[in-house]
């Protein structure tokens, strides 16, 4: 017993302390990773939104000039296939715009 009863409980006080400060970084990045699950499944609804609502306004504006002015062709498809077309690029407008946001922010958190 040539070790000190004091220097013992500051090696225990240390490894413990390191094993707390440990579980506490696991439980900050599980709770970080549980926000980024959310935001990307309200990111995919931002995005579905972003397309099923110019589509649906095509198919509607088609409807409504195939009743009013007849033709040869179909105003609702033709307008159906504009707004998938415009909903499609305006998804992609926020999921460019979205991941150079990421970016930049992993490159402040990595400098």
């Amino acid at each position: 017993m040539s070790e000190k009863p004091g220097i013992k409980r500051t090696k225990e006080r240390t490894a413990f302390s390191r094993e707390v400060g440990a579980k506490a970084a696991r439980k900050i990045k599980a709770r970080e990773s549980i926000q980024d699950v959310w935001f990307g499944l309200g990111m995919m609804g931002l995005i579905g939104w972003s397309v099923v609502v110019p589509t649906l306004l095509g198919a509607a504006l088609g409807i409504w000039l195939d009743k009013h002015y007849p033709g040869k062709h179909s105003w609702t498809l033709a307008l159906l296939f504009i707004g998938l077309g415009l909903g499609c690029l305006n998804a992609w407008h926020w999921v460019a715009r979205e991941d150079k946001a990421m970016r930049e922010e992993q490159e402040d958190k990595d400098d």
